[in-house]
């Protein structure tokens, strides 16, 4: 963990039952769902090591995190049911490995290219942040399908049924 890294703090949040976004902790990372919600299921998996690229990671953690990746991404599929799935483990404004997984649909009615050519002051707006209910909604509809899919490699719970 590093003092100034936002997804270490993040991470910190969740050991401390402080993280309201917080699905599921798997072997190699936490399943969080995106603060906005501008693409309905936007889902982070954040990864438990202060680790920047995927070649620095040991082998079996490196092919963990990637299997763990692609099973959060299919419950993220089958739980909010896009058009298409996007992916991306960027890491230029924080650099802490992090897989942005971002559900898209043929209806949308912003830019048709990445997420990133939508306005920030759309995507990061007030309206685009779910509300409790809506929160607690999501998380539990993820996490119900995340322990389908996954059970064996859920570690912690962030969430109970029913929620």
């Amino acid at each position: 963990m590093t003092d100034d890294c936002l997804i270490c703090s993040r991470i910190a949040q969740i050991h401390q039952g402080a993280n309201p976004h917080f699905v599921a902790e798997l072997t190699t990372g936490f399943v969080v769902i995106g603060d906005h919600q501008y693409f309905k299921g936007y889902t982070l998996f954040l990864c438990k090591e202060h680790v920047t690229e995927l070649y620095h990671c040991e082998k079996e953690m490196k092919e963990n995190f990637l299997i763990e990746m692609s099973l959060v991404a299919e419950a993220v599929h089958r739980c909010f049911k896009p058009d298409k799935l996007n992916y991306e483990l960027l890491g230029n404004g924080d650099a802490h490995m992090h897989w942005h997984l971002f559900p898209r649909r043929k209806d949308e009615t912003g830019p048709k290219g990445p997420v990133w050519w939508t306005d920030r002051s759309v995507m990061y707006s007030d309206e685009a942040k779910p509300d409790a209910a809506e929160l607690a909604s999501m998380k539990s509809r993820l996490y119900a399908e995340l322990a389908l899919i996954a059970g064996e490699r859920i570690v912690q719970a962030g969430v109970t049924l029913g929620d």
